[in-house]
């Protein structure tokens, strides 16, 4: 594991200002992957009891959620980095956009734009899961969470889920409602999802709705998150909630490059939900995902 390379998706500031004064870095070309681990579904009964488990609150706007913290090492025998492609996707780490999401979607809801009662949920590239465990405690009918690695499902998802349940009314709990767990690779992980509809309107299948937030920072992986969102995301009334950058400096990804693939591919329409500027980093952003009319 040694050899494989690691990337650091927050830049410094004297990165950002190396960065800033060209975009070679999306001519680069990402490192071979290795051949990823095959799907499987993760059981809640299969939490990790053997690596250190510790919560913090977080405070986002009017909701306070919690987000555990477990040690990267510990898990995978890897130093403390984001990610190592193809081996570690970030998912122990408390992005930015997760927090993003949340509150985006908290305004939504307030503004009575999005609705959870009675809704399927996916969270794609979940880690913490703190916006599909917001669409838990709001009242989804079911909810799927989604992360590369099976051990950060062990390890860090399910034990940060059932910490936030715990927290709140005696009367919600995973048992009122579908949760599960889904490790994989965006290109195979709809073998083993149950509500794939394989990009076909007439059927009744799908997700009403799909969360995810900071997954397009790799252009390599793009193509088959987008073809796996067509495959999953309910028709004609389905929409998916994506916070991202605008771009991810040293990795190639962001919002602009992803969001012109969707537009010549003509199936799905854009629409900005909030931008942030607070200067922690480069502009991000959170966009509502619906098919065309």
């Amino acid at each position: 594991m040694a050899t494989n390379p690691t990337f650091q998706l927050f830049s410094s500031s004297n990165e950002k200002s190396s960065s800033s004064q060209g975009l070679g870095f999306f001519d680069s070309q990402e490192p071979p992957r290795p051949p990823p681990p095959p799907p499987v579904e993760v059981f809640s009964s299969e939490v990790s009891s053997s690596v250190a488990f510790t919560v913090d609150k977080v405070s986002i706007d009017e909701v306070t959620l919690l987000k555990g913290r477990v040690n990267t090492k510990e898990v995978f025998g890897l130093p403390n980095s984001d990610l190592v492609p193809g081996v570690y996707e970030g998912g122990l780490k408390l992005w930015e956009g997760s927090i993003d999401l949340v509150k985006a979607l908290e305004k939504e809801s307030q503004s009575a734009n999005i609705s959870f009662p009675g809704k399927r949920v996916l969270e794609l590239g979940c880690g913490h899961a703190l916006p599909g465990i917001y669409a838990c405690l709001k009242g989804a009918d079911a909810v799927h969470l989604q992360d590369f690695n099976a051990e950060v499902l062990r390890c860090l998802t399910i034990p940060n889920l059932n910490a936030n349940l715990s927290q709140k009314s005696p009367s919600v709990s995973v048992g009122d409602r579908e949760v599960r767990f889904f490790a994989g690779e965006w290109s195979e992980v709809h073998q083993i999802l149950p509500l794939v509809n394989d990009g076909e309107t007439d059927k009744k299948g799908g997700y009403d709705i799909i969360l995810m937030a900071e997954t397009i920072y790799s252009i390599s992986a793009q193509k088959s998150l987008y073809e796996l969102i067509k495959r999953c995301l309910a028709y004609p009334d389905g929409a998916v909630y994506m916070a991202a950058k605008k771009y991810y400096f040293g990795v190639g990804g962001g919002t602009r490059q992803f969001l012109s693939m969707i537009e010549k591919d003509g199936v799905l329409a854009s629409t900005l939900v909030s931008e942030v500027t607070d200067g922690s980093s480069n502009v991000r952003e959170v966009w509502k995902l619906s098919y065309k009319s």
